[in-house]
């Protein structure tokens, strides 16, 4: 398959994170000749039951890996494509990446190129189970490419992200008589209302720090006094997170508690001559890495600004603009460790 079939072929496997399997397995089999070639091994890194990685490996220490994770955000629907771009969900976030990055390998086995692997994981999209598993089984790797749609520029940053519950308690009463409850959705308001006043920190290079109430829910009943209440919000680190944390928990003092669900730092990242840069305000699977997979860089087809949405696509002329760049990498850091 030319990397638009296989764009298309990956896309048509439903794979929203917890349901990677078939395209597990896909991958799998898809690989295993092409390292069968060329002297290589493939194999499936558990996770979890029915659950796991996917490497390619050739040669005993790679110099260089490239990996995504395979699995995507909801709803599913089918790829279609025209004269410009592929289209369905995963095609930019990651699926298309994934087939460019196995044409890439490919092309580079042929031409001798032997310290390199592929490995895609599982959960990137909720939690990056994945990528926390493969960092308990480092391979020695001495640089990680890792996909995530920058229009193929190199990212010389990303911001990175603190989740909270923010949860309200009170006492039931009917609503004819609020002087007899403790209304939990007042509180939760109130306390949202401060925690949107707080002054953020901005970055020189990854821009402001930005916040996001992404769900509220609680009550019982129109004319019930609320007794429970909570929040979800996302907070786009761009640094230390410290004072955001202390300033979160004096807006909720009295009225609301804080639970830290996920913190994922920012991350300032590293660039390769002649490829173009860019700054990208949301998180990838780099930090769960934590280094062990070697220094990482970050670099794909697409735009972030159509992943997750209905319209998700990926233009043909970067998947094939991406197996170059990625190729040029590989390259340039193979040549740098050779010296």
């Amino acid at each position: 398959m030319n990397v638009f079939e296989l764009t298309r072929a990956l896309v048509d496997i439903e794979s929203i994170t917890l349901n990677e399997e078939a395209a597990g397995n896909f991958l799998f089999d898809h690989l295993t000749p092409l390292a069968a070639r060329y002297g290589g091994r493939v194999e499936r890194m558990e996770v979890e039951t029915r659950r796991f990685n996917v490497l390619a490996q050739w040669g005993e220490a790679p110099v260089v890996t490239l990996s995504t994770h395979m699995d995507t955000v909801p709803p599913f629907f089918a790829s279609r494509e025209d004269a410009d771009h592929i289209w369905g969900r995963g095609a930019c976030d990651t699926k298309g990446i994934i087939a460019a990055m196995i044409h890439a390998v490919a092309g580079l086995l042929e031409e001798g190129e032997r310290a390199i692997a592929l490995l895609f994981v599982v959960g990137e999209e909720r939690n990056s189970a994945g990528a926390y598993a493969a960092a308990l089984h480092p391979l020695g790797s001495r640089y990680l490419i890792n996909g995530e749609p920058t229009e193929n520029k190199l990212a010389l940053g990303s911001k990175g992200a603190l989740r909270y519950e923010v949860a309200a308690s009170g006492r039931m009463a009917h609503s004819a008589y609020p002087e007899l409850g403790d209304s939990a959705i007042h509180k939760l308001l109130d306390a949202l209302q401060d925690i949107r006043r707080i002054p953020l920190p901005v970055d020189d290079l990854l821009g402001p720090s930005t916040l996001n109430i992404g769900t509220i829910a609680g009550g019982r009943a129109p004319n019930v006094v609320a007794d429970e209440a909570k929040a979800e919000i996302l907070i786009r680190l761009v640094g230390d997170s410290a004072p955001t944390k202390e300033a979160l928990e004096k807006a909720a003092a009295g009225r609301a508690v804080l639970r830290e669900v996920l913190e994922i730092p920012a991350l300032r990242l590293g660039a390769l001559d002649g490829i173009e840069t860019t700054v990208v305000a949301y998180t990838t699977d780099i930090p769960a890495f934590g280094g062990r997979w070697g220094t990482p860089f970050l670099l794909g087809p697409g735009s972030i600004h159509v992943a997750h949405t209905l319209e998700e696509r990926v233009p043909k002329r970067q998947l094939l603009e991406a197996v170059e760049i990625y190729q040029r990498m590989v390259r340039q850091l193979c040549k740098r460790e050779s010296k």
